[in-house]
């Protein structure tokens, strides 16, 4: 997950003293404010979760005098670093504590009273699935309960999961963002401008594992009616007389048979981006980008209007990095970032033996595309190592104590979200701090490597991380 604090608001409490709210940006949305005494008591608690383990991130100090705006500055990058790295961390990011923390604090941001809604959860083809659930209810919670109305069996739901997807103004659909366990999709919904819905749609990579869930009829026909709005947008290509074929097998309802046809196209199973820049193979090129069967692919429109493919397999990616370049907005009262920052996505790639090379890429869905790649590298090795997708309650029971922004402590279940007692905060003020400069977050090209030795790189102004074992990428793989 890609973690950002990017801007600072100051805030005013019950009892009218001021205080400094950091935003929290996760995967590229604004997702929750909270102060320093509450990441501090989480800094704590993860610690006694994780049994004190030497290499856990540094927390910034406690400052006991009113900082300067440097020392506020400073204390904001220096957070944003904290969360980035428990944000890298296997043992820490997985902790429901983290999630829970995270959850209860977006409700506490937006200020949503805990109370009973319908939530509309939409299949591909239009159908509409309306679940009852708590407004603090996270995204599995809302995703078994949409699975069971439809009489999905249990150990195919955590193939699938809830996307935020756009309608534009020109009937297209865009894929948002995955919802996540650490946030409530009315809320996200709900706080999120747009015309958004909640989508099911696979959320696996491989297409062998299509042919267990084409044994059910109703995964058969979640994957059918998924393959066939990627082939009415033109995300999976097919010739005219494939085309023919599949319309044939469509008006003979015969799903199975049309899976078996589109799961030979190129691009099937794939999520195609929207037109953007990349460096490659020339400054400026203009490329469209799809995620899928473990790589990246580019389709590049070269001089005279011709479209080349080019793929970069993800084992041959030594890691890549999110750049957000902010634009500092000036005016009589305040300074702050641009609405809409330029986000590059760059990977190192291994072009041939012992030649790296970075490609960048500039598209308002760099996260995104980052996500994407994490979540392929994640499948491929849940696969190698033999491992199952999770089952329906494979959440751990208990609870934690959350710090409120005033200060108070509240006991939150972990299996579910937050008390049902509200959790309201009132974000008076503004964002007050803004930079030119950009921000970076690295990821490693997988947790195989996750415990053999890390160097920062020479660049202190960036995060990055660099990982020594490279080498540890078998022949296989390339």
């Amino acid at each position: 997950m890609h973690f950002s604090i990017p801007d600072t608001q100051e805030c005013t409490d019950h009892n009218g003293s001021n205080y400094t709210g950091f935003n929290i940006h996760i995967n590229g949305e604004y997702h929750c404010t909270v102060r320093y005494k509450q990441l501090f008591n989480l800094h704590e608690q993860l610690k006694k979760f994780n049994g004190n383990e030497l290499n856990f991130p540094p927390f910034p100090p406690k400052k006991y005098l009113p900082l300067t705006p440097n020392q506020l500055e400073d204390r904001r990058s220096l957070l944003e670093k904290y969360i980035q790295a428990v944000g890298q961390s296997t043992s820490l990011i997985n902790l429901d504590l983290f999630y829970a923390f995270l959850l209860t604090a977006q409700q506490e941001s937006t200020g949503e009273r805990v109370r009973e809604v319908e939530i509309d959860v939409f299949l591909m083809n239009g159908y509409k699935i309306t679940v009852s659930a708590s407004s603090n209810e996270r995204s599995y919670s809302i995703l078994e309960k949409a699975c069971s109305q439809i009489n999905l069996p249990n150990p195919y739901v955590y193939y699938f999961s809830l996307f935020l997807i756009l309608r534009e103004e020109n009937g297209e659909l865009t894929i948002i963002r995955k919802l996540q366990d650490f946030e409530s999709p009315y809320i996200s919904q709900k706080n999120i401008a747009g015309n958004l819905k909640i989508m099911l749609r696979k959320s696996y990579w491989d297409p062998e594992y299509d042919l267990e869930l084409m044994h059910d009829r109703v995964s058969l026909n979640l994957l059918y009616v998924q393959t066939v709005s990627d082939i009415e947008k033109r995300w999976i290509l097919c010739g005219k007389n494939t085309r023919e074929q599949l319309a044939i097998l469509q008006a003979r309802g015969a799903k199975k048979e049309y899976l078996d046809v589109a799961r030979n196209l190129r691009y099937y199973g794939y999520v195609q981006f929207k037109e953007c820049i990349c460096d490659y193979p020339t400054p400026d090129s203009k490329v469209v980008v799809s995620a899928g069967q473990r790589e990246l692919n580019l389709r590049i429109e070269v001089p005279g209007g011709e479209i080349k493919d080019r793929s970069f397999k993800v084992t041959r990616m030594r890691c890549w990095r999110i750049t957000t370049h902010n634009d500092i907005i000036e005016t009589d009262v305040q300074t702050v970032l641009q609405k809409d920052p330029q986000l590059d996505l760059s990977f190192e790639y291994l072009m041939s033996k012992d030649n790296l090379q970075w490609i960048t890429i500039t598209s308002e869905q760099a996260i995104l595309m980052a996500v994407c790649l994490q979540s392929i590298v994640d499948e491929l090795l849940l696969k190698k190592s033999g491992a199952k997708f999770k089952q329906p309650r494979d959440f751990r029971n208990g609870s934690f104590s959350y710090m409120k922004r005033d200060g108070s402590s509240q006991v939150i279940n972990l299996s579910q979200s937050s008390s049902e007692d509200t959790l309201s905060s009132s974000p008076n003020g503004t964002m007050r701090l803004g930079r030119s400069e950009p921000t970076m977050s690295m990821k490693k090209l997988s947790e195989k490597l996750s415990n053999l030795t890390n160097r920062n790189s020479s660049n202190t102004r960036q995060p990055l991380v660099e990982n020594d074992a490279f080498e540890g990428i078998g022949d296989e793989d390339l």
